[in-house]
């Protein structure tokens, strides 16, 4: 059975995606753009208007043009727009690399993308350094370090933008890295297309009003942030309030200055908000929409930041190699439903397949959500067999991920497929035990999963962090018990001090599970 979304309204225009996103700007030309939190640096469009060709034109006399990649290395700063839509107007890409990164990891970046420049700042200069030592490729600097070109140097003449043609079906408009359902971090080939139809489908959910103000707090070298957050909302001529990194205190503090409207979060900055103390007390009633992402957001946690901050929280779905969003619950609260990713965005189609028998599972059963349509990726980067493996010959992208569907089409992400839990023949979802867990007072944060038992295949484990010093395990055991059914039950608890997460807010189950295979084979 095809689940489809509504029709889209419009043609998707033929533009590339920096034509598109500023298609309006020059409405709002004196209003802020980016303005950097820690130092209410601002640009405003205008300013960023200029910026962009200026980098465009210093790029392009240096030979950059179409198809070169430019690599981008750093926080969010309000140079990271002018950075990926320069790329863009002088005809090349950008890939974006994770300020988390190794030397090794961003040498493989570079090396496979074949990026010919890389943009970093002070602070990651050493690990740019030899990162782009190792790929052969020189380094730009925001700011001053010695003996490095600096980001203000390249600057030129914006009358010396080229003039170039963009086939937007087929160009690539940036190469992002994912690790997709499985394996090492490939490039996602995003075109024009892509990332212009996904900023249409997006708007047509979320509905970002002119003159919002967005706070930009995740990471824009992830497909989220950057698509989502910055390129939505310079689309609808918001102000977006960059941090270079999360800091909960900062962020409370820039809501309340810049009067914040609109929060993209992650899971565990909504946890946050749910739970920590640093929230009392702080006037954030100027904020009215939050929407979660990037991994699954319980339905009880949600409705917990929706009392907390009498805000309407809702949630939306996608990947990297869907330009990202597929599904997402609009801004209308009483259209909302917790705990739910919403239905598929205009033009999205979407199957949930039983991964055994391949066959379509009925409202309701849990089935690997396929998807289809103008946001899904041309490919991964020189990896065929990977493309292959992800989207089959019709057209469908298989998620890896765990969804059901109910009878009014909202969809439901209830685990990825390769982390279910098998228990006694039974599949048991982490991500829905966790969901429950962390109501518990006594639990900060948590992460659940399967570890080999002789008798019942596996066990489900909890890594808790606790709240305070009085956590009682077994306490915690018997109240999940009285709430589920009995595969369903935590047999272990192991107090932790952290979850390991990605960027993203995504917990990385695989970690735990190497750790403990790795106690296993060492006791």
């Amino acid at each position: 059975m095809i689940h489809r979304g509504p029709e889209l309204g419009m043609e998707i225009p033929a533009m590339d995606v920096t034509s598109f996103v500023f298609e309006h700007a020059g409405d709002h030309l004196d209003r802020p753009a980016l303005i950097d939190g820690p130092s209410g640096r601002t640009l405003t469009y205008a300013q960023l208007l200029t910026a962009i060709d200026s980098f465009a034109a210093g790029l392009h006399a240096r030979g950059f043009g179409a198809g070169d990649v430019l690599a981008v290395y750093m926080p969010n700063l309000p140079e990271y727009a002018i950075a990926f839509h320069g790329a863009n107007r002088a005809g090349g890409l950008c890939t974006t690399a994770n300020p988390l990164y190794t030397a090794n990891e961003l040498g493989h970046q570079l090396k496979d993308s074949g990026a010919t420049l890389m943009l970093t700042v002070p602070g990651f200069l050493e690990v740019a350094q030899e990162a782009a030592a190792h790929a052969g490729i020189e380094v730009i600097v925001v700011g001053e370090a010695d003996g490095v070109e600096t980001f203000e140097s390249l600057l030129a003449d914006p009358a010396g933008a080229p003039d170039v043609s963009v086939d937007p079906a087929e160009d690539l408009a940036v190469l992002p890295y994912s690790s997709g359902t499985t394996g090492l971090p490939k490039g996602v080939m995003l075109t024009h297309r892509n990332l212009v139809a996904n900023l249409i489908q997006t708007q047509g959910a979320q509905e970002v009003a002119d003159g919002e103000v967005v706070i930009g707090c995740l990471p824009f070298f992830h497909i989220y942030g950057m698509i989502v957050v910055m390129n939505l909302g310079l689309r609808n001529g918001a102000t977006i309030v960059t941090m270079p990194r999360f800091d909960l205190e900062q962020f409370l503090e820039l809501i309340e200055s810049h009067k914040v409207t609109r929060g993209y979060v992650v899971p565990p900055i909504a946890l946050a908000l749910a739970k920590h103390p640093a929230v009392d007390g702080r006037d954030l009633s100027s904020m009215k929409t939050i929407m979660c992402g990037a991994a699954p957001l319980g339905a009880d946690l949600a409705q917990a930041v929706t009392d907390r901050l009498q805000c309407n929280v809702t949630q939306g779905y996608g990947m990297t190699e869907t330009s990202p969003v597929t599904h997402s619950v609009g801004n209308d609260p009483a259209k909302n439903k917790a705990g739910s990713i919403g239905p598929p965005l205009a033009a999205t189609e979407c199957r949930l397949v039983d991964p055994e028998t391949g066959a379509d599972v009925a409202p309701g059963e849990r089935g690997e959500l396929w998807i289809r349509g103008p946001q899904v990726m041309k490919g991964y980067l020189n990896n065929p067999e990977a493309t292959a493996a992800t989207v089959d010959p019709d057209g469908w992208l298989h998620t890896g991920d765990i969804a059901v569907v109910e009878d009014d089409g909202f969809f439901a992400i209830v685990d990825r497929l390769k982390e279910l839990i098998k228990y006694k023949g039974y599949q048991v979802a982490p991500a829905e035990l966790e969901a429950l867990v962390i109501t518990h007072p006594s639990v900060s944060d948590v992460a659940v999963i399967g570890v080999a038992d002789e008798e019942a295949g596996e066990l489900p484990k909890a890594f808790i962090v606790p709240s305070g010093e009085d956590f009682d395990a077994e306490q915690l055991m018997e109240w999940v018990a009285g709430q589920v059914s009995p595969q369903k039950r935590i047999r272990l608890v192991e107090q932790v001090t952290e979850i390991p997460k990605s960027p993203s807010g995504k917990i990385l189950r695989r970690i735990l599970v190497e750790q403990e295979r790795a106690k296993a084979s060492a006791g």
